[in-house]
């Protein structure tokens, strides 16, 4: 079928046509052999016409093992056929219990992709298109594969998928049906089915960094009153006599600090009352009798100004306040299973607000009062209901929560966020994460449970944000450069790659392309990928829906890949906008 090579040009191979016009026209992209005495070279028709085929050199079968690239050219000399059974079947995969069948070969017809599982899932996956595409569908049809797999039965299975919009809730809803052991559960903000949970984070599994994502700090500065904040809402939830000495001590520093300041008579009345105000105790509220020689005050009452312009139980008002003030004591011990509820961090920041440092600082009143008003504005919203503080519950306890279904293990865990808004949605993406993260880098045997974190639109959330500067790191870019040794691997679907760090898909050693034609994200994954070539950016332009190019560490070489339709389809169509105008 093949003529002679004509000339070898860097890795391309110049052939003699010697087909007719019809046999030619169905060679694009077909792989061939060429073939002599202990070689044989794979090589991919790029290009033809009516006198050359060139053929780009992929890589060599040594026995029935491919190897990808090529240490040494063909001989000129050798024989050129297409590619047989055995030497596809080695290039696709065979179908067993390591691997599952990821779609049908748009080359060869009767042909499954079939990439092994650990090749393809143990580290970092990207899946990128243009809106309608494929994504979604192509998402559903992967995972549902993976669990109709008779062969692997994958029970222990921890796949978290963070819906942006509930698309895949219909396509997984069904999926104990395929085995009596597999559960699927439904995380919302919404919840609308019996089987659906409620989306609720234990405030006090945050930590200073996620306080700081939430009330999204902009300096350094706010970073030590979001910490000493945490550190009084544990104390003061306990209710015990150590947590309101306390509060007495910091109210008392307070007031003293106001007492002895240089301010107007008037002033002081005003500042002490405001404290009073937002942080009373019994020994310190309006209504507190204060007890003399002989006699009493209300606490209101010693701060009534005299003819000369001073308070006139000024000495019984100090003698009291210097009662509540401890510096001999300069370490609070804070309980390790304290929980605590919004509320209670609220009346915690107005503590740490007056306490020493914080007080009368010019260059931190800006800040507290930001943090004060986005605190408020969660409390008041619909976000605030997200963040519980019931009860206290160890780390280890809460990720068990999640991936448990009325007493038995589920496999996929849907986390829909479809009705918060980007900013917070961010945040809680990042929260979850991070508590995954933590848990996996605990365990005594390393990368025994694995992760994987579907994120579905993740240009949303692994975006080129300050957190770095704020808090020295970004959950996604930590996962995404140490995840893989503990078994927390990120799959990332996006339509907008260029919109994504650049340090998470740098870290992708496999990609699922779907028709992409947008410029800038073409530009972007030529620049970003270092084992994706023009030939694969070409093919890609052309893909039709639910078609795509895969590539990377799972497979032998780069495949064109057409995915069945999942069954059943996520929320992922377009409007019938004729049926609705009926």
């Amino acid at each position: 079928m093949f003529g002679k090579i004509l000339y070898i040009n860097d890795n391309i191979a110049h052939v003699e046509n010697k087909m007719s016009r019809d046999v030619v026209a169905d060679l694009m992209n077909v792989h061939v052999i060429f073939e002599a005495p202990n070689q044989r070279i794979l090589g991919e028709v790029i290009e033809l016409n009516d006198e050359v085929i060139k053929i780009r050199f992929l890589g060599e079968y040594q026995g029935t093992r491919y190897l990808n690239g090529v240490l040494r050219k063909p001989l000129l000399s050798s024989t050129i056929r297409v590619v047989n059974g055995a030497e596809l079947m080695e290039l696709v995969g065979t179908y067993n219990e390591k691997t599952f069948i990821l779609g049908d070969s748009a080359i060869y017809k009767n042909f499954k992709v079939c990439p092994n599982i650990n090749d393809l899932f143990s580290n970092h996956l990207a899946i990128f298109g243009n809106s309608g595409s494929g994504k979604s569908c192509g998402v559903a049809r992967i995972v549902q594969n993976i669990f109709s797999n008779k062969a692997m039965n994958p029970v222990n299975a921890n796949l978290f998928i963070f819906d942006a919009y509930g698309e895949y809730k219909n396509a997984f809803h069904s999926l104990n049906s395929i085995n009596a052991s597999y559960n699927y559960k439904f995380i919302t903000t919404n919840p609308t089915d019996e089987d659906d949970f409620r989306l609720d984070i234990p405030l006090h599994l945050l930590n200073l960094d996620d306080w700081a994502l939430l009330l999204q700090a902009s300096s350094h500065s706010q970073l030590p009153i979001i910490e000493n904040t945490i550190k009084l809402a544990k104390i003061f939830s306990k209710e015990n006599e150590e947590s309101r000495r306390l509060k007495n001590h910091l109210i008392a520093k307070a007031l003293l600090a106001i007492l002895f300041s240089n301010e107007t008579t008037a002033n002081k009345k005003n500042e002490i009352f405001t404290i009073i105000e937002v942080c009373n105790t019994p020994e310190f509220n309006f209504d507190t009798v204060i007890p003399g020689v002989g006699y009493q005050r209300v606490f209101s009452e010693c701060f009534e100004i005299d003819a000369h312009g001073n308070f006139g139980e000024s000495v019984l008002i100090t003698d009291y306040i210097l009662q509540h003030i401890m510096d001999d004591k300069t370490e609070w011990s804070v309980p390790t299973d304290a929980y605590y509820t919004l509320n209670d961090f609220a009346k915690a920041l107005e503590f740490t607000l007056i306490s020493e440092g914080f007080q009368h600082n010019d260059n931190l009143y800006g800040d507290s009062i930001i943090l004060k008003v986005r605190l408020n504005t969660i409390m008041t919203s619909k976000v605030g209901s997200y963040f519980s503080g019931v009860k206290h519950i160890p780390i280890e306890e809460y990720i068990q929560s999640l991936i448990m279904k009325n007493e038995y293990k589920a496999q996929i865990i849907n986390i829909n966020l479809e009705d918060i808004d980007d900013v917070y949605a961010k945040v809680i993406v990042k929260i979850f994460c991070r508590l995954l993260f933590e848990y996996s880098k605990s365990l005594e045997k390393r990368a025994s449970i694995p992760f994987h974190l579907f994120l579905e639109e993740a240009h949303r959330y692994i975006q080129k944000d300050n957190d770095t500067f704020l808090i020295g790191y970004n959950i996604f870019d930590r996962i995404a450069k140490e995840g893989r040794k503990y078994g927390v691997i990120l799959d990332i679907i996006s339509q907008r790659p260029v919109e994504i760090s650049d340090t998470v898909i740098a870290q992708c050693s496999n990609f699922l392309i779907f028709k992409m034609t947008h410029p800038l994200d073409i530009k972007y994954i030529e620049e970003m990928l270092p084992n994706i070539s023009s030939d694969i950016v070409e093919k890609q332009k052309v893909l039709q829906p639910g078609t795509c190019v895969g590539f990377g560490g799972a497979f032998k070489i780069p495949m064109i890949i057409k995915l069945e339709m999942p069954n059943p389809m996520p929320y992922s169509s377009n409007c019938d906008v004729s049926g609705c105008w009926k």
